[in-house]
């Protein structure tokens, strides 16, 4: 009998917040937004769960994300920093899985059969 095959998907919700506040533990609690600043033109890349607990979220126009939340704390992403980040998480991933197709950054799936 063929064995199954058991796919995992790893989606790391609100990744580039997380990185930020495992780097500054002062931010944990506090409504963080990544992506554009509000005095530029652009959309909000993620953020933290206290931002999304005043309508935040991806993809958000960071005017409108200032709208609702304008006491959060904005940040332009870091992607090197992410991608090493990435990196060793992957390192894990791989641990486990006999294949990898990554997707993002914080994304994979995992054939772990």
């Amino acid at each position: 009998m063929k064995q199954k095959q058991i796919i995992i998907h790893v989606d790391m919700d609100a990744f580039y917040a997380s990185v930020e506040i495992r780097d500054d533990p002062s931010l944990a609690g506090r409504p963080l937004i990544i992506g554009a600043l509000p005095t530029e033109r652009g959309v909000v890349a993620t953020c933290s769960y206290e931002a999304r607990k005043y309508g935040v979220h991806s993809a958000m126009n960071i005017k409108e994300a200032y709208r609702l939340c304008p006491q959060g704390i904005y940040m332009h992403p870091n992607f090197e920093k992410y991608r090493e980040v990435s990196e060793r998480l992957r390192g894990i991933w791989n641990d486990y899985a006999v294949r990898m197709e990554t997707v993002a950054l914080d994304e994979a799936y995992l054939d772990v059969t």
